[in-house]
């Protein structure tokens, strides 16, 4: 598979924190409030997250951000492939937190310094990201009690819908078809969509499809129509249309800001 060829990093960004709908990757997702506050649903649960406060959302657990409060809300968000987790890689894929909230009073200074050293990591120094994030792994997965990944979460048409599409945008995917892949009807289906997702399926596949060309844009030399084929756009047209839709700019203009 193309996408394997991708150089695998650590991606850092301090930004404004904002509604993000429910997704999921493989990815673990580190997230440390820097200013106001910020809610950070993962799962059923709701956890509300002051300046200060971190938390850990490990690979494949369904998660959302709301901003309630007014003012500048701002947080460090940090994804980790789990190969560059070293000796925590099998931990972070089999299990997860019961409480994935570590509060500020539990953030020692030394976390923060990790942080902030991380922060001024330049983009193209991998092994340096990857020196941090181990130390922050080390420090931090101690205190937080794991619990291997639910079983019963397979269960929940939500977390599956968001599987299911997750493993197999690259296919010519429908509504009426996924929803026969999971044994829905799609009028169950497309409420899912429009009550959790708050968009339409259309929208929300070309969602996935699009994280993922941005991911090639950024990290491969593959062509822009090697792209739009390979994430599971039917044409160029379509591609280009709903890529200046979402990002306000072309893939070529895309892969110029971010290379």
């Amino acid at each position: 598979m193309q996408y394997q060829e991708t150089k695998e990093r650590v991606i850092f960004r301090h930004r404004e924190s904002g509604h993000t709908p429910p997704h999921l990757h493989d990815a673990l997702e580190i997230v440390y409030v820097t200013e106001g506050t910020l809610a950070a649903g993962i799962g059923a649960e709701l956890y509300h997250m002051k300046k200060g406060d971190m938390i850990f959302i490990f690979p494949d657990m369904i998660h959302h951000y709301q901003v309630f409060s007014k003012g500048e809300s701002r947080a460090y968000y940090i994804q980790i492939p789990p190969s560059l987790c070293g000796a925590f890689m099998e931990k972070i894929q089999k299990y997860c937190p019961k409480v994935p909230l570590i509060g500020e009073d539990s953030v020692s200074e030394e976390i923060r310094g990790v942080l902030r050293q991380l922060s001024a990591v330049g983009k193209e120094d991998f092994v340096l990201a990857q020196a941090y994030v181990q130390i922050l792994l080390a420090k931090c997965l101690p205190g937080l009690q794991l619990d291997l990944k639910a079983c019963g979460g397979n269960d929940d048409l939500v977390y599956r819908t968001a599987a299911y599409i997750a493993a197999n945008f690259r296919e010519g995917l429908c509504l009426t078809s996924v929803a026969s892949e999971l044994g829905v009807s799609k009028y169950v289906l497309s409420r899912i969509f429009s009550g959790t997702f708050r968009c339409n399926f259309n929208r929300y596949l070309n969602g996935a499809r699009l994280s993922y060309a941005c991911a090639c844009l950024e990290n491969t030399n593959f062509s822009i129509t090697e792209i739009c084929m390979d994430s599971g756009f039917e044409s160029q047209r379509t591609f280009n249309r709903a890529f200046k839709e979402k990002y306000r700019m072309t893939p070529r203009e895309y892969r110029k800001a971010h290379q």
